[in-house]
């Protein structure tokens, strides 16, 4: 039985590590990212690692800087690949300012003679002077927050796979269940990680790769460029491809392209939006039997969170509190608790 004094010790030493771990994880928040993308690669190459190190015998150096040049070739490299298709793209484009900007004050004169009001008067104007701003701030910090990240996920993956067997054990130990949740609780993590890692992925290919279809069909301008966008775009919940192919479709409607227009939006919605249903369907099956609705509202969840990688950690997140209260209920109110 504890004494006061033991008591008295025990508790002060978990609001100490309350206290101090809530710091640190106040002043360290803009390098979760950075922690969220080497814990998913190190999910997605543990296997390697283990495989390289343990039956090969590899030294964890050489093993560690093998994985990382994989990471690199297949996260980084395509990643670069892309960005610089789109700039290429974006460079190549002809905007004819005089005409562009004739379009404008004419569609400004039609909207003053038939409804009274003025598109480019002062008020709008200066409303869009500061939008511009505050979005070239938003690229050029979103551009500063991606390199700190990348630095930080290559230095934390890097010694995350050189003590993976030490860091793993340390965890393990720490959770607060019996040695069946332990491993149920492991299970979910790995599983989770690896299906979005990979799932969410490959349906924006999969569903680019049908838009750009679409698109050449249709006649979009640009067809690639919006493609890759409509890639993006997946990662949104509920609107998701929406946000491309609408424009498109109203851009040709305004453009006098009406069986274009009309063809395009029927494309999108019979084809494009079920094409998603259809694959997640599957990836969820061949992956992981993850409820679609943990998925949608997870990622609505790990996107305000976490960023970019909530589209992974989101649903992690969601799944793992339906497992702890399906724990809580088995051991504690069905009777059933089972002591580790």
């Amino acid at each position: 039985m504890e004494t006061i004094k033991e008591t008295y010790w025990k508790y002060s030493l978990i609001l100490l590590i309350l206290l101090l771990g809530g710091l640190i994880v106040f002043r360290l928040w803009a390098f979760v990212s950075g922690l969220l993308g080497a814990f998913t690669l190190f999910v997605l190459m543990r296997r390697q690692m283990i495989y390289l190190t343990e039956r090969k015998r590899v030294h964890k150096v050489v093993a560690a800087l093998l994985i990382m040049f994989e990471a690199a070739l297949c996260v980084l490299l395509p990643v670069c690949l892309v960005i610089w298709i789109l700039l290429g793209r974006v460079k190549a484009m002809h905007v004819d300012i005089p005409a562009l900007t004739t379009m404008v004050q004419d569609f400004d004169a039609a909207l003053r003679e038939k409804w009274g009001y003025s598109v480019l008067n002062m008020e709008n104007m200066a409303a869009l002077t500061g939008y511009l701003t505050r979005g070239v701030q938003f690229v050029l910090g979103q551009a500063g927050e991606l390199v700190v990240t990348t630095v930080v996920m290559i230095f934390l993956l890097y010694f995350m796979l050189i003590e993976y067997r030490e860091i793993e054990r340390y965890v393990y130990d720490l959770l607060p269940f019996n040695e069946q949740n332990r491993q149920r609780i492991s299970r979910e993590i790995y599983r989770m990680v690896r299906t979005n890692a990979i799932g969410i992925p490959l349906l924006a290919v999969i569903q680019g790769g049908v838009a750009y279809v679409g698109y050449l069909l249709f006649g979009v301008p640009s067809a690639f460029l919006f493609a890759v966008l409509t890639c993006f775009a997946t990662i949104i919940p509920l609107v998701g491809t929406g946000l491309v192919w609408v424009p498109l479709a109203v851009y040709l409607l305004v453009a006098g392209s009406w069986g274009e227009a009309l063809g395009l939006a029927l494309y999108s919605l019979v084809i494009l939006i079920h094409i998603d249903n259809v694959i997640r369907f599957l990836l969820q099956k061949r992956l992981a039997d993850t409820h679609p609705l943990i998925t949608v509202f997870g990622v609505i969840l790990g996107l305000s969170v976490f960023g970019f990688w909530g589209v992974v950690f989101g649903p992690l997140l969601l799944s793992l509190f339906f497992l702890l209260i399906s724990m809580f209920k088995r051991e504690y109110l069905d009777g059933n608790n089972v002591r580790g």
